[in-house]
């Protein structure tokens, strides 16, 4: 059963971070789509954003490593 819960916080964790690098993805095409000439700017949000997106991902996983460590 511990296996199990690790398990599903573990998927928790790591959807919302996925969601939303789905969704930067999604919404930086279409941004270029409209205007191209923006790409520089639409880039360096996109990275920035993703950066983050990977950072809460990564401190999830941690928390969780530390929370069920033996």
């Amino acid at each position: 059963m511990r296996n199990f819960i690790i398990i599903l916080v573990m998927f928790v964790t790591i959807l919302g971070p996925s969601a939303v690098i789905a969704v930067i993805g999604y919404a930086s095409i279409r941004a270029l789509g409209r205007n191209p000439s923006a790409a520089p700017k639409i880039l360096l949000a996109m990275i920035i954003a993703l950066i983050f997106a990977e950072a809460i991902a990564i401190i999830a996983l941690l928390v969780l490593f530390q929370l069920f460590g033996k």
